[in-house]
């Protein structure tokens, strides 16, 4: 069993509160991400959950048990941080095995448990070797392994990925993702990574100045965003605002694009512009298009798009796919999110 449940929860580090009062159901088996930028209080929060932050008020349940005060190691969770936290003068070996020898397992339980990790993680040939012997994504994984020996009901990931390059994030990504697939054990991951977060997440937590602006599936997020926030966060690139200099009838002062719905079109759209930078990907095209009055939109166009820096363009969008934000920031109704 892995549900953890926090009902009213806050952290004040002297006079400042970083955690507001939230709550948040994790089911059982499931793979949540808490997601935003620096400083909104998702490590924080990850950190009450093990234990290593006390907790200011509120509850924290884990398995329909009051967790609040319980100490980290006896609270059945095994956490994996940003930096590796490895052992250097022990081998592979040596630092999966640690937290069991800790714990008195026996030897040949240990041994069992070892193997068991080192072929999820394909770790088998890395047994004898010691970490500075490996690569960074090698070394998560041995991170990793001593978590998965210790069969927590959930595991707790600290921007893991943060200290690899491009393509071992890519890599890792989907380890993570299968491992959960393969161990079917609750998993709560934080980044600051949007991409990381729908690509990998069954529901994410979007947060913003320690509240939880929007919890759901990555498509409902993209999708259905409550507000500006959460619609300028979830995407990449990033939606455009479009600032409206008269408040329409329902209520927007302001109209969220997202690139890919944008439509370069040979009559009169929407919007006129001039093409700034092209970025060309291969698949995609990114055009980067000065509007008076407006600003820079970013278009996503075919990889083929024939377009370069000072052509005339001109833009449309399809009205279902247009968000609406009041002054307050908050998505209003319309024909692409009721």
């Amino acid at each position: 069993m892995g549900s953890i449940t926090l009902k009213q929860v806050t952290k004040n580090f002297d006079e400042v509160n970083v955690i507001k009062p939230l709550d948040l159901e994790i089911r059982d088996g499931e793979f949540i991400v808490f997601v935003g930028p620096s400083g909104c209080g998702k490590s924080t929060l990850l950190r009450m959950i093990a234990g290593l932050e006390d907790t200011t008020s509120g509850n924290i349940d884990i398995d329909g048990q009051d967790a609040t005060s319980t100490p980290p190691a006896k609270r059945g969770l095994a956490m994996v941080f940003q930096s590796y936290a490895l052992y250097p003068h022990m081998s592979v070996r040596n630092n999966i095995a640690f937290p069991l020898k800790r714990a008195k397992v026996p030897a040949a339980e240990i041994e069992q448990k070892i193997a068991s990790a080192a072929k999820i993680l394909n770790l088998g040939d890395y047994l004898d070797r010691k970490p500075g012997q490996l690569s960074g994504g090698q070394r998560q994984r041995v991170a990793i392994g001593r978590a998965i020996v210790r069969q927590p009901s959930a595991f707790l990931f600290d921007e893991p990925l943060s200290n690899l390059d491009a393509s071992l994030r890519v890599n890792m990504r989907l380890e993570i993702s299968e491992l959960h697939k393969s161990l079917k054990t609750t998993m709560i991951y934080v980044t600051h990574d949007q991409v990381e977060a729908m690509t990998m997440a069954d529901r994410i937590a979007v947060f913003n100045a320690g509240i939880i602006e929007q919890v759901g599936t990555p498509l409902e997020l993209y999708q259905y965003p409550v507000n500006r926030f959460v619609a300028g966060f979830i995407g990449s690139p990033k939606m455009n605002f479009i600032e409206l200099k008269q408040t329409k009838e329902d209520g927007a002062t302001c109209l969220g694009v997202r690139p890919e719905h944008f439509q370069i079109t040979t009559d009169a759209g929407i919007w006129s512009g001039k093409v700034g930078v092209v970025e060309h990907l291969g698949s995609e095209t990114f055009l980067h298009v000065q509007v008076d009055g407006i600003g820079t939109l970013t278009v996503k166009a075919n990889g083929d798009c024939p377009l370069s820096y000072g052509d005339d363009i001109s833009l449309s969008a399809d009205q279902s796919k247009i968000l609406r934000f009041n002054d307050q920031g908050m998505t209003l109704p319309s024909k692409g999110n009721q």
